[in-house]
């Protein structure tokens, strides 16, 4: 076999396992992590089950793959992030509401003992809660007008992002995500300059 062969066999093999991922977001915004068979993600893009677990071995690892996918569409840049850049990223969600969705259900299964998320979301508000307090100690200083340190405001922040998504995908029509999010920086007052 050619190395052009291997290169081009390499290439088809990562096609295919983004076409997986894909499809297995859609299955768990629908039925959930619990409810989301191989099967049904197999059926999907057109696979039989052992065609699927040749690309992803077990269901496990097929989440894996889907909330790392997840979180490269949302990667922050190094650089450091400022408020108006967290509001965009809010209206940029309202754009995507099948990954909010899967993103939302995983995080509701996930306090559940012993699911395979729960380590994964742990680790991930960890590291949120401490990339928010970065973005307000930038803007705010050592404390936001309203006296709270950014330590103690970050899970609020969090919170209010992540509350405002379920509420969001819940009633659409009725709640302005953006709008509210936006409603809530200005709550936190103006920033130092």
């Amino acid at each position: 076999m050619s190395y052009g062969d291997v290169m081009s066999a390499r290439v088809r093999s990562e096609e295919r396992r983004a076409e997986i991922v894909r499809a297995a977001l859609e299955v768990i915004a629908e039925r959930g992590y619990r409810g989301a068979s191989l099967a049904a993600v197999a059926e999907r893009v057109g696979l039989t089950q052992q065609g699927l677990l040749h690309h992803f071995p077990t269901k496990d690892a097929l989440l894996v793959a889907v909330l790392q996918e997840r979180d490269r569409w949302d990667a922050v840049p190094d650089s450091p992030w400022r408020t108006d850049l967290l509001a965009s990223l809010v209206e940029y969600n309202a754009m995507r509401p099948a990954i909010i969705q899967t993103f939302a259900a995983l995080l509701g299964e996930s306090v559940t003992e012993g699911h395979p998320a729960q380590a994964y979301f742990t680790e991930r508000y960890a590291r949120v809660r401490a990339s928010m307090a970065a973005v307000l100690r930038t803007e705010y200083g050592d404390r936001l007008p309203n006296g709270l340190t950014p330590e103690r405001t970050a899970p609020l922040l969090v919170a209010v992002m992540d509350g405002l998504q379920y509420q969001w995908l819940l009633d659409p029509e009725s709640v302005d995500m953006p709008g509210a999010f936006r409603d809530f920086l200005r709550l936190l007052g103006e920033p130092a300059e």
